[in-house]
C-alpha cells in the first residue's frame, strides 16, 4: 500500500465535502474548488474523513493512489486556510509595489515588470522588507504565479541578486581570479 494513499484526509468542522463518483467538490471559508480524479480510484467519505483505495497492485494505480490523496488533501487544506508563499527581492534598486490588484516589479530592467493576478490569488506586498506574499486557495496556481515571479529575475550566483523564495539558499560562486603579473 502507498504510505500517503493509505492515509485518510481528515475533513475539518468548516468544510463541506460532495463527492459523486470520480468527481471531488469541497467547499470552506476561502472559496470552492472541485476536480475530476481517475474513475479507477474509489472515493469515499466516512466519518468526516475522506478515504481512497486503489483496485490492484499496478503501477498505474499504485502512483494515482498517493497522487489523488495529496490533491485532495490540498484541496480541503485551500478552501480552509489557504496556502501561502513568500518571495524575497534582493539586490541594489530592487522592489516591488503594488498598483491596485497588479504587482509592480523594478528589478534591474529598463522597464517596470508588472503581474496581474489571476483570479483566487492575492499580493500583499513589505517595502521595508522587500517581500511579496501571495496567497490563494489553489496550492498549484499559488506556485506556478510564484514560479513566474520569480522568473523575471532568478536569483544569479555571483552577488545573490535577484527574486528568491523565503529561506531558499542560493548556492554562491566565487567571481574571477586575476593572474599574477611576471
Amino acid at each position: 500500500m502507498s504510505r500517503i494513499g493509505r492515509l485518510p484526509v481528515t475533513v475539518p468542522s468548516n468544510v463541506k465535502v460532495d463527492i459523486q463518483g470520480n468527481i471531488v467538490k469541497v467547499q470552506g471559508p476561502q472559496g470552492e474548488m472541485s476536480r475530476q480524479f481517475s474513475p479507477s480510484m474509489d472515493i469515499t467519505l466516512e466519518d468526516s474523513q475522506i478515504l481512497i483505495k486503489r483496485p490492484s497492485d499496478v503501477a498505474e494505480h499504485r502512483a494515482l493512489h498517493g497522487t489523488t490523496r495529496a490533491l485532495i488533501n490540498n484541496m480541503v487544506t485551500g478552501v480552509s486556510n489557504g496556502f501561502d508563499i513568500v518571495l524575497e527581492i534582493e539586490g541594489v534598486g530592487y522592489r516591488a509595489e503594488m498598483d491596485g490588484d497588479n504587482l509592480v516589479l523594478y528589478v534591474g530592467y529598463s522597464h517596470l515588470v508588472v503581474v496581474e493576478p489571476p483570479a483566487g490569488i492575492k499580493f500583499e506586498v513589505d517595502t521595508k522588507t522587500r517581500q511579496v506574499k501571495l496567497h490563494g486557495k489553489d496550492k498549484e496556481q499559488v506556485g506556478q504565479i510564484a514560479a513566474i515571479i520569480r522568473s523575471h529575475r532568478p536569483p544569479e550566483p555571483y552577488h545573490g541578486k535577484g527574486i528568491r523564495y523565503a529561506g531558499e539558499k542560493i548556492r554562491r560562486k566565487a567571481g574571477k581570479s586575476g593572474k599574477a603579473k611576471k
